[in-house]
């Protein structure tokens, strides 16, 4: 195996293969989200079992248990461990949804889809910073925002294009993110081992000590460490119990909710997700290295309530669709998400970047996976508005979070931010770097 792709990735094409990762998780849940319909129909599917498909998701609980394993290996046998493996899995799981006849085929596809795009997410954030130089990471992390952003945008697009094909043209979709999973896994076999987590790995060995005993201990004990937890958490958590909805349920609820086609409602979306892709790079890529990282996110925060106030109290007209979809699309391009890859890489030490991140996408994901597979029944039982005006309470906590706690990183190296953090004496004890 070592040499298939045995010429070296580096620079930005390292990054960008890196970045795929998400690609091939919103991808993912795109995919599914916009066929679920299609499959409800085909298999007959109730409200319980399209409830159990998005919680054991890619875009839920699959993904939080790959998330947990991911990040924990990626951290005691490094960056590079993760990309030999994980999309291998993931092609499996994509195969098998592509090929589903029945619904146990259907939900297991699913869930070992979710496990390895989990898995993969941590190493992904934690190796594109790690390997970015200090003025540049919010750009360079951007990149799998973007890579995120543009998976959505493309697998809505074909979703257009083949509907006349029905569910067959869900199944290509799946082989779309089938090959481009495995374009990705060989041109990841090029890449070089973080060189930051090699250093690491080198003075633990010379002196003798592990870098993986009592990481979660040491993660509630520090004082750093539990408010940049509470940060972390507060943001991508709250956000993503509305925006990890949307990502599974938007087409559902535009068809179901809104009375659209499913063409239309999957236009809609294409539309969203051009503007999330055109945000994350001219305001998060160019702008976040730039200026206030604080006003960049409360400006993106604040733009997402005000698209779900029109969704939620003005009905789901023309009008109210696209406004919502213009707000919502472009702040979502410097939400939460984007600036939790960037902190999230930033402010826990070396040794344990990878785990930390791991243990918070479990909770969070554990999180949605528990609000999608109710999120159905509050709609048919107590209707949208309610679940509007749930989400605009997430929304709302994770703006005030977000706007109180973000810290000021902005051209630090990954050392000069622990030190800050941690002092110069707890990182040398600790072994981090």
């Amino acid at each position: 195996m070592a040499k298939i792709g045995a010429k070296k990735t580096t620079g930005w094409k390292a990054t960008i293969s890196v970045a795929m990762a998400n690609y091939i998780e919103a991808g993912s849940i795109i995919a599914a989200a916009s066929s679920l319909t299609m499959w409800q129909a085909y298999l007959h599917l109730d409200n319980i079992a399209v409830g159990l498909l998005s919680a054991l998701s890619a875009n839920a609980f699959g993904a939080a248990v790959g998330a947990l394993f991911g990040g924990y290996l990626c951290d005691k046998y490094g960056r590079k461990f993760i990309y030999t493996y994980d999309l291998l899995a993931y092609m499996l799981g994509v195969l098998l949804i592509a090929v589903s006849v029945n619904f146990p085929m259907l939900l297991v596809g699913t869930i070992i889809t979710g496990i390895a795009v989990g898995a993969g997410v941590p190493a992904s954030w934690t190796y594109i910073a790690e390997e970015a130089p200090a003025d540049k990471r919010a750009a360079h992390v951007g990149t799998a925002q973007l890579a995120w952003s543009t998976g959505p945008a493309i697998t809505f697009l074909l979703a257009v294009l083949l509907a006349p094909l029905g569910l067959l043209g869900s199944r290509i979709i799946f082989i779309h993110l089938l090959i481009i999973a495995f374009i990705t896994w060989y041109i990841r076999q090029g890449l070089s081992e973080s060189a930051i987590w090699k250093e690491g790995k080198e003075r633990e060995a010379k002196e003798g000590s592990s870098n993986n005993k009592g990481v979660l201990k040491e993660l509630l004990s520090l004082k750093p460490n539990r408010e940049a937890l509470f940060l972390l958490i507060g943001i991508y958590l709250f956000w993503n119990l509305t925006a990890g909805a949307m990502g599974y349920f938007m087409p559902y609820i535009y068809q179901n909710v809104g009375g659209l086609t499913g063409t239309q409602a999957n236009l809609l979306q294409v539309l969203l997700w051009s503007l999330t892709v055109a945000t994350t790079y001219f305001v998060f890529m160019k702008l976040g290295d730039k200026f206030s990282r604080r006003s960049l996110f409360g400006i993106g925060a604040v733009m997402g309530i005000a698209a779900w106030l029109i969704l939620t109290f003005t009905g789901m007209n023309w009008f109210s669709l696209f406004a919502f979809v213009i707000l919502w699309g472009s702040a979502a391009g410097f939400g939460a998400q984007a600036f939790y890859g960037l902190w999230a890489s930033e402010l826990f030490p070396t040794r344990y970047r990878a785990g930390a991140q791991g243990i918070m996408y479990f909770l969070v994901r554990l999180g949605i996976a528990i609000w999608s597979f109710i999120l159905p029944t509050v709609m048919d039982k107590l209707g949208f508005k309610t679940a509007g005006i749930v989400m605009l309470v997430f929304l709302a906590i994770h703006c005030v979070i977000g706007i109180l706690l973000a810290p000021n990183t902005n051209g630090k190296t990954l050392k000069q931010i622990e030190e800050e953090r941690f002092g110069k004496s707890k990182a040398i004890k600790g072994k981090a770097v």
